[in-house]
Order: structure tokens, then C-alpha cells, then sequence
């Protein structure tokens, strides 16, 4: 029987544990997506408690706690740190095969060398090793980031935002970092949406153009792009509930503009018609600046009622939507690619059942001399577990060219998600290696060490063309 998470954690060949120590553990981490906020990172944050990092905002522990009966006073209201504290570390022991359990005690070991088990009698032990390890100068947020070999991040920035804390850590030469917005519109896009019109109005204070139809709209949002690049934005990011495409012409596409801006109630077909003018739009804007457009989408949102009207949104009451969109997006694709105005794009869907699709789908628009122009990206939130991972990267494998593949992100708010680069990469090395192992690709280091740190590093510094 082997120890828990030893230094082979995952690693079940001697194949897979010299593709993971001598490749993959050595290249830094490049995070391309994630959430977290830059003005902790400006103002060089030093957490109070393991709770404040682990269960502020974690949705993802939050829903296993509910899992475990856990009662919401502990998870979002008012109880202390500590009792909240406690209440996580008893359900962990009822997470056997779920990727929190690896994760958290990856990051006990990773950042506070902890090599015990979290669970109910352990609690007060790690309670107090980590909240003293958290007044420690070496755990600000600046050097927890550097501890973890991280060069780069990209956070996830509204249009509107003044990019004031980005600009403050660029200036600060202390430290070298690059922290860069990535540019999510989806608050221009969902027309739906009650307060549409209201942003609308702050996106025309922003902008210093008034957006009163199509085009003002156009040209507000070339404006904030151009804000974006200049602040060494290349890279945008869309969540979308699905992939639509009903092409409409500019006059019809404005007049649903207008119609949401004065209040009233938009058809669905409305709703899709301006959708797919708007991501025609900004896709189109991406290839001219250069930039990288993300699509996220497949999650069917705030699920229970009840609880969304006390906690508001992303409070871990979404689910996996079971649309599975390849024909519309072949055709949005399809419809860049008349005038060659695809730019490098990377395709997520929630639902693991669209592997095969996307794996197709990204091989009719390769080319233009860029390896894997067309991405599909890693395994993605409920997907970004073992089994998940595994299965995005044997449809990648089996239907496009996994060599290519940009690899992993953490997608999260917490500083101390960058162990999940750890987790991915053994899941990684320990596939090619048993590939290896059982003869179906030969024992070439050569090839085999540019893959994998390719995939763990190299491929996304130069499919984003980062200067580091």
C-alpha cells in the first residue's frame, strides 16, 4: 500500500515519475485565468486565519458542506472563523475521491507542511499551525505567489474596471510578477438582464461615449479594448450559459438594442439574434488587437430558488447544462472564418459530454501557421478532478493533438489554488507515462520532455505570446 500523497502521489509507473519530477516539477506556473483579486496583490494582503483563505468565497466547499448537513450559519453566516473552520474539517473525512480532498491537503503540505489528515480531531492542530504560518511574512499574497514558481496571471476584469490595481503593481518594480486583466463583457452582452440598461450607462461613463444604439455601443467598446491593451490586456474570456448563433442584420440588431435599453421585455429569439451580433463583434475586434477569446459555457445557474434569494449569485447552487451546442458552434466559428477573422480562441464546456464535439469542431479552423490555434481548454470546474482531466486529455489525444495543449489554470479566488498546476501535472505525466509504459508511444526523452513541459508551461507562454 502506498503513503498518502507521498512525493509519487498519483504516480504509479517509473515512466510517469520521471516525466513529473525531472520535466513537469521544474517549469514554472502560468496562470492564464483565475479570479483572483488584484488589489490584494497591490496592497500585498496577509490573511488573518485558514478560514478567510480556504471558506470565503470557496463555493466549491461550501456545497459539500451543505452535502454533509452542515448548517448555513456555518458555511455563509454568522459564525466564528474557527467554528466554521471545524465544520469544514469534519466533512472532509466524507470526501474520499473528490478532488477537495487532494487540493486541500496538497495545499496543507505545499504551504504550511502539514503531512498529517485534516478531520474533526485534527482540527485544532491545523487551526494553529496554519493561522501561526499566516502571520508569517513569507505568507503574504506576493510571496505565496512566488513560492509557488508562478510568473504570470491573468485576473478577470469587467470593461468598466478602472484597471487601478493592475497599473499599481506594474509600476511597483519590487515585484516582478506580471499581473494582467483579462477582458470579460458579459454584462454588455446578457441583454436579458434587468440592470442591463444601468450598465449600459456606466459602460457610456467609462468610455466618455454615450451608447444610445448599435454602433455607439461598438465604439464604446473599441474604446475600453483599446484601455485594456494599452494596460497589457491580450487575452478575453465570455461566460456563457450556451453557444448561440441566429445572425441578424445591423438594423434588426439595433432596434433589439434599443428596445432593451428602454425597458422592454426582449423575445429569446431577440436575445440570441443580439448575442451573436455582439460576440461577432468583439471576436472579430480580438483577431484585429491580436488578443486570445476564452468561451466558457454549458453551466445552467443559481439552481434553488430558496437560497439564491438569501446568498445572491455564485454561492454554489449551479449545475452542468446538458446543451451541447457543436453545430451553432461550428457556425459562429464558421461564420469568423469567411473573412479569416477567427482569432486564437480556447473552447470550455462544463459538460464532459462535448469533449469529442469541441475535439472536432477546433479541427476544421487550425492553422494560419500557429500550433493549435484552436484550443480546447482543460477540464473545467465540475470536470477538474482526475477522472475529468483525464478523460478531457484522452478525446484531446484521440481527436486532435495533445502535444499542442495549453494545460492548466486555476479558475479560482484563492492564493493558494496553484498546487492544482501540482495536481494536474501528475494526472498528466502519469497518462503519457502509462502510454509509454505499455508501448504505444516509444521511450523518446527528447520528445517526451517538450511535451510535457509544453503542456505544463511552454505551449501557453507561447500561444499567448506573454513576454517573460
Amino acid at each position: 500500500m502506498k503513503q498518502f500523497m507521498d512525493k509519487d502521489f498519483l504516480l504509479s509507473t517509473d515512466m510517469a515519475k520521471t516525466l513529473y519530477h525531472d520535466y513537469a516539477a521544474q517549469v514554472p506556473v502560468l496562470d492564464y485565468h483565475c479570479h483572483i483579486n488584484p488589489q490584494e496583490i497591490a496592497e500585498n494582503r496577509k490573511f488573518e486565519n485558514i478560514t478567510q483563505v480556504w471558506l470565503g468565497g470557496d463555493h466549491y466547499k461550501w456545497r459539500q458542506m451543505r452535502s454533509n448537513g452542515v448548517e448555513e450559519k456555518y458555511i455563509t453566516g454568522d459564525a466564528s472563523d474557527r467554528e466554521k473552520f471545524q465544520k469544514w474539517a469534519e466533512t472532509m473525512p466524507k470526501l474520499i475521491g473528490n478532488p477537495l480532498y487532494h487540493w486541500s491537503h496538497l495545499e496543507l503540505k505545499t504551504y504550511f507542511g502539514y503531512e498529517g489528515y485534516l478531520n474533526g480531531d485534527t482540527a485544532e492542530e491545523v487551526w494553529n499551525l496554519c493561522n501561526e504560518k499566516l502571520q508569517q511574512d513569507s505568507m503574504t499574497v506576493r510571496n505565496i505567489i512566488k513560492q509557488s514558481n508562478v510568473t504570470l496571471i491573468c485576473t478577470t476584469d469587467d470593461p468598466i474596471d478602472s484597471l487601478e490595481w493592475h497599473k499599481k503593481i506594474a509600476e511597483d518594480d519590487s515585484f516582478d510578477v506580471q499581473v494582467l486583466p483579462a477582458w470579460r463583457p458579459d454584462k454588455a452582452m446578457n441583454i436579458e438582464k434587468p440592470d442591463f440598461a444601468d450598465y449600459i450607462g456606466k459602460l457610456s461613463a467609462a468610455s466618455g461615449v454615450k451608447v444610445t444604439d448599435l454602433a455607439s455601443l461598438k465604439e464604446a467598446l473599441k474604446n475600453r479594448m483599446a484601455f485594456f491593451a494599452a494596460n497589457g490586456c491580450s487575452v478575453s474570456d465570455h461566460g456563457l450559459e450556451y453557444v448561440m448563433y441566429l445572425p441578424a442584420d445591423d438594423a434588426e440588431v439595433d432596434a433589439i438594442f434599443k428596445k432593451a435599453l428602454a425597458g422592454q421585455t426582449l423575445t429569446k429569439e431577440e436575445q440570441t439574434k443580439y448575442k451573436t451580433a455582439f460576440m461577432l463583434f468583439v471576436a472579430k475586434e480580438y483577431n484585429r488587437l491580436n488578443w486570445v477569446m476564452q468561451l466558457h459555457y454549458g453551466c445552467k445557474r443559481d439552481n434553488n430558488a430558496f437560497m439564491y434569494n438569501k446568498l445572491g449569485a455564485d454561492t454554489g447552487f449551479d449545475c452542468i447544462n446538458d446543451y451541447a451546442p457543436s453545430a451553432q458552434m461550428a457556425d459562429f466559428l464558421n461564420a469568423l472564418s469567411g473573412n479569416n477573422e477567427i482569432p486564437k480562441t480556447i473552447i470550455y464546456s462544463l459538460n464532459p459530454n462535448d469533449n469529442a464535439s469541441i475535439g472536432t469542431i477546433i479541427g476544421c479552423f487550425q492553422g494560419q501557421g500557429v500550433a493549435g490555434r484552436i484550443q480546447q481548454g482543460s477540464a473545467w470546474w465540475f470536470n477538474d478532478h482526475k477522472t475529468g482531466m483525464t478523460d478531457q486529455m484522452i478525446s484531446l489525444a484521440n481527436l486532435g493533438c495533445l502535444g499542442n495543449f495549453i494545460g492548466m489554470l486555476t479558475d479560482s479566488r484563492s492564493f493558494l489554488s496553484y498546487t492544482r498546476h501540482e495536481y494536474f501535472r501528475r494526472i498528466m505525466c502519469q497518462l503519457i507515462g502509462g502510454w509509454v509504459e505499455n508501448g504505444e508511444y516509444p521511450a523518446d526523452m527528447k520528445s517526451l520532455k517538450e511535451i510535457v513541459e509544453g503542456i505544463s508551461y511552454y505551449n501557453a507562454v507561447r500561444y499567448f505570446g506573454f513576454k517573460l
